[in-house]
């Protein structure tokens, strides 16, 4: 809606009719200091018609209009949004996300098709950035080696497309988990004590790198920055082989010892997740260890209108000067132009 900032500026309106009623007029007596040849003519012309026009309506209505909207800009007219909520308090999340070559191991289902552990990730991380509203959310991948893919950032979309643009062995096909806790670490540590979080997933055990995991989570409780670790990969199943029936463990390789410690280190959390509905509740599990603040911050966009009176106001003085003073100077245009010469 349209209202006005400052609306006690108003109580300005009658202030040239208080000043007409109770001031003395100026003395129109007083002459200048130029001296032009033709000014007693003009001077009577411009005189005549000034006073004549003084007395219309029109320029009674042109003055008042003036002051009307001169008044209407003191008073500061804006255009004022609905309500905005905002988070009165964000964090501040690091996401680090396995690209190594078991990532594309095809243990988890869904809608009854086989589905990779880097899709399934994938969907259930998309789900979590898209409710973290007013966190700062940064994404690093790892296999190899440990890359910061966005910084820490309030748009969620540009995180979320570039985790959906991630291909298993982008980076690799090792593990390298201890540097993806560095690389994290680096952009969470000049960040505010309170809110950072790191959110490290992976489905198999550190076997390259140049960062020992335990070594880079004391550093992490040192710095005050909290550590969720998620194993995934599918549980022991019972399959056919040339041998017969037997049962297999697909995610043998999986730390899940050091990741428990590694959470236990930072004060965060382990998490296991063995098929698609366990993946997305051990993400809302998180969601609720680190809550969005619960107490927002409403605000009200504001769009100033005061230019548009304030223009108004002088277009109207100018077309009303014109209009005054046109006539005259048309009808003096021979003083403008200078004195006729007779011929002999």
């Amino acid at each position: 809606m349209i209202t006005f900032l400052w609306p006690l500026a108003f109580l300005l309106l009658p202030l040239p009719f208080v000043l007409r009623r109770f001031l003395k007029p100026a003395d129109k007596g007083l002459g200048g200091a130029l001296k032009v040849p033709f000014f007693a003519n003009l001077s009577r012309d411009l005189g005549s018609r000034a006073d004549r026009v003084s007395t219309s309506w029109w320029k009674l209505a042109a003055a008042s209009l003036v002051w009307l909207l001169m008044v209407s800009a003191l008073a500061r007219p804006a255009y004022v949004g609905p309500d905005v909520p905002l988070p009165a308090k964000g964090r501040d999340i690091m996401m680090a996300i396995d690209l190594s070559g078991s990532m594309a191991s095809q243990d988890f289902a869904v809608g009854g098709r086989p589905a990779t552990r880097l899709d399934v990730v994938k969907d259930a991380a998309d789900a979590f950035i898209d409710a973290r509203k007013g966190d700062r959310i940064g994404l690093v991948l790892f296999s190899d080696r440990a890359y910061l893919q966005a910084p820490l950032t309030f748009d969620r979309q540009v995180v979320r497309n570039l985790l959906d643009q991630a291909e298993v062995g982008l980076t690799g096909q090792e593990t390298a988990i201890g540097d993806a806790i560095a690389v994290s670490l680096k952009r969470l540590k000049d960040r505010p004590a309170e809110g950072r979080v790191l959110v490290l997933l992976t489905d198999g055990a550190n076997n390259t790198g140049e960062m020992d995991p335990i070594r880079a989570a004391e550093l992490a409780k040192k710095l005050g920055i909290r550590i969720y670790t998620i194993g995934v990969g599918g549980g022991p199943m019972a399959v056919d082989t040339p041998m017969g029936r037997q049962m297999v463990n697909p995610s043998s390789d999986l730390d899940e010892g050091a990741l428990r410690k590694i959470a236990e280190l930072t004060g965060g959390q382990y998490f296991r997740a063995t098929d698609v509905k366990g993946l997305a509740e051990d993400y809302r599990s998180i969601d609720k260890l680190e809550p969005v603040g619960a107490d927002p911050v409403h605000v009200r966009p504001e769009v100033a209108l005061y230019f548009w009176p304030a223009g108004l106001a002088l277009l109207v003085a100018a077309l009303s000067v014109l209009v005054g003073t046109a006539p005259a100077l048309i009808k003096n245009r021979s003083f403008i132009k200078g004195p006729a010469h007779k011929e002999a």
